[in-house]
Parts: structure tokens; C-alpha cells; sequence
């Protein structure tokens, strides 16, 4: 059977911010796009129907990560593979816990954002490649990292350390997917400082509690963010290079 042109791409975090902007930017032809978010968007479908991509939305808890990807394992097994030209698994989503030094911290709130941010990452990537380990097309799984799972931030703990663990994970895969003769190429990836919701929380968080908070105001002032449209699209240019997976933990700005 002649296989399909059909590109699947599966992306978390996709109703809102960055997310939204590469869902949108994916949603063209010969691309089906799964969107797992907490809320859907309505948006995302008048676009994937003028472009004429085929789109779908999961309302689904990435908290609850066994149950997500419990779905996801289960709904890629039942995929017929001579559909799809390649499939790639995309971890964006993640949330920033209060914003304080640790002896504040609420344990629910840290622990809400592991979930969320490494552990969801985690459990997806293993339903995904577990399903997709006899499917004869390339496999890509990129994760959303961030320069503070590199660089140590006061009353940031929470954040830094998912992300930490993100790319860590990352390397592990890598070395593991490189054993196979099909292996996924993987790559965990830092977007730059980009204009969402998350610098909000930044620059609104209380200076006593948060020592950087002038120096994201000062980012925000001096037109140093880059949008979010921009940076969905380098991230898309970063996911189709040829090297893609070469350097498992790569930096957009590099």
C-alpha cells in the first residue's frame, strides 16, 4: 500500500500562548494535529477547516498524566500507520508554580507543577514511543525546555527543576533511541524569553519574594521579548532542520 503524506503532530499546551501559535501554524495541508490542552480552543477550527488540515482537541488534565497517556497510547494503537509520513510528539505544555523562595512554597502548588511540567512529559513520551516502536516512518519528540533548567534562579525552584529534569530526561532518551535502528530523534529545547501569560506572572510577582522580577520588567521595556508567534514559527524552522536531534539539548538562540 502507498503510504500517505499525512503528517501527525501531537501538541501539548496548545489553547493558549505559544502553543496556540504553533497549533495554528500546523494546522495546514497534509498535517493532522492532536491538540491535548486543559481547555480546547475554538478558534483552531475554522482554521484547520480552511486549510484544509485535519485537527483534534482533548480536553484533558495533563496533571493527571497516567490518564493522559493512557489516551494517547491507546488512540496511537489504533492508528492504521500507512496513513502517516512521519509523527512527532511535541511536550510544550508547563506552568510556573507561586512564584517565592522555597520555605513559602505550597507543596500541592510545587507538586501540581512537576506534574504538569516533567512528569506528564515523561509519561506521554513513553506511550508515544511505546506505540509507535514498530511503525516504520521517522519519529520526532521535542520538548519545550527553558534557559532555567540551565541557569539557577532564586524562588524559582519549581520551575527550574522541571525543566532540569526535562532536559536530562532528554539526554537519557537520546541515547536510548540512538540504540534502535528506528529510533525517534529527540530534542529538548530552550525557546528564548518569549511574551506569554508566564512573563506576566514574572513581572507581577511580588519583588521582596522574587529578587529577578526587575530584570523581566526591564525585558518587557526594552522590547526584548519575542512574540509568540515568532517563536512558534523558529521553533517549527528548529523541528524540520535536517540535524533535528543531533545536539539533544539545544538552545533556539544558538
Amino acid at each position: 500500500m502507498q503510504r500517505m503524506t499525512q503528517n501527525l503532530y501531537i501538541l501539548t499546551g496548545a489553547s493558549r500562548g505559544m502553543g496556540l501559535a504553533m497549533a495554528q501554524q500546523l494546522l495546514q495541508a497534509g498535517h493532522s494535529v492532536l491538540c491535548i490542552s486543559r481547555k480546547t480552543n475554538a478558534e483552531l477550527e475554522p482554521l484547520a477547516q480552511n486549510a484544509g488540515a485535519h485537527l483534534t482537541q482533548w480536553s484533558q488534565d495533563l496533571a493527571q498524566g497516567v490518564a493522559a497517556s493512557e489516551r494517547l497510547g491507546t488512540w496511537l494503537s489504533r492508528q492504521k500507520t500507512g496513513a502517516w509520513a512521519s509523527v512527532t510528539l511535541i511536550n510544550n505544555a508547563g506552568v510556573i508554580p507561586r512564584i517565592g523562595p522555597m520555605s513559602q512554597a505550597d507543596p500541592a502548588d510545587l507538586g501540581h507543577a512537576l506534574r504538569v511540567g516533567l512528569e506528564a512529559p515523561m509519561q506521554l513520551t513513553a506511550a508515544f514511543l511505546a506505540a509507535t516502536e514498530a511503525w516504520e516512518l521517522p519519529r520526532k519528540v521535542l520538548n519545550i525546555s527553558s534557559g532555567l533548567g540551565r541557569r539557577a534562579m532564586a524562588s524559582q525552584a519549581g520551575y527550574c527543576a522541571a525543566k532540569a529534569g526535562m532536559d536530562q530526561f532528554t539526554r537519557c532518551l537520546a541515547l536510548e533511541e540512538a540504540l534502535k535502528p528506528m529510533g525517534a530523534k529527540v530534542c529538548a529545547l530552550a525557546p528564548g524569553v518569549i511574551d506569554t501569560d508566564m512573563q506576566i506572572q514574572l513581572r507581577g510577582a511580588d519583588a521582596s519574594a522574587f529578587p529577578d522580577q526587575a530584570g523581566f520588567i526591564q525585558l518587557k521595556a526594552g522590547g526584548q521579548l519575542t512574540s509568540a508567534v515568532d517563536a512558534a514559527a523558529r521553533i517549527l524552522v528548529f523541528l524540520a532542520r535536517p540535524d533535528f536531534g543531533d545536539n539533544p539539548v539545544a538552545d533556539i538562540r544558538d
